[in-house]
């Protein structure tokens, strides 16, 4: 086990975003966070990443508590719909990733080509559309060192082609040893690259484990993991 998070909780007002999340996440995983718009997954990540404390529960590293500002050496966020340095160009970026956050210089062609990103290096990022600056913060993410990435919605803004192709990048990384846990809204996406699976529908868990694990946790004879999700929530 790489780390564990127990009995999470996060209130807004007296809104629960997070009520007791618990799961384990395991070395070397592609491990997908799926349920609904508004279920608390971008929460669930902010606050493993540090961005927002919880109110109550831990994240454990070796079965002791991580606090949130030991946790950027475990755990690398990246986040849905931002445009860091967005007067800077792709290039200037990545080379910043390597230096400054201390990434992988071996790795800077590779990701460079998996991504597609050659002619983009000139571009600033401000500037990319949707689904480019999508592919600029997996680089990002990608040249980081921390054994473990969060990715909130690594698909948003791509086509299929992209889709399938960036997949094929994140089994690779993950086939190296990265923990890959990614928030992920379609269940088609989560079903093609994902090991396990954490289901959060109203700031709960509602499952966690392989397909085959969680249908029989919902009592149904199926490998769909749409069916098992909607019996389980």
């Amino acid at each position: 086990m790489l780390f564990e998070v127990h009995q999470l909780s996060k209130r807004f007002g007296r809104l629960p975003a997070l009520s007791g999340v618990s799961f384990r996440v395991q070395p070397g995983e592609i491990l997908g966070l799926i349920g609904p718009n508004g279920a608390g997954k971008s929460t669930l990540f902010e606050c493993l990443a540090g961005v927002l404390p919880c109110d109550e529960g831990q994240l454990l590293l070796e079965g002791f508590p991580l606090a949130p500002r030991d946790r950027h050496s475990l755990l690398f966020y990246v986040p849905d719909g931002i445009a860091p340095w967005p007067a800077q160009p792709v290039g200037w970026v990545l080379d910043y990733t390597i230096g400054f956050l201390g990434g992988n210089p071996a790795l800077r062609d590779e990701v460079i080509a998996q991504l597609d990103l050659s002619t983009l290096l000139r571009q600033p990022l401000g500037t990319l559309s949707k689904g480019q600056r999508k592919r600029a913060l997996l680089a990002v993410g990608l040249l980081t060192r921390q054994p473990a990435l969060l990715i909130d919605e690594p698909f948003e803004g791509l086509d299929l082609r992209q889709s399938r192709d960036i997949g094929a990048a994140l089994r690779l990384h993950a086939a190296r040893g990265r923990t890959l846990f990614l928030s992920i809204h379609q269940i088609a996406d989560a079903a093609r690259l994902c090991d396990r699976f954490v289901l959060l529908n109203g700031g709960e868990v509602r499952g966690e484990g392989t397909v085959a694990e969680l249908a029989s946790l919902a009592g149904v004879d199926t490998t769909n993991l749409e069916e098992v999700f909607l019996a389980l929530t």
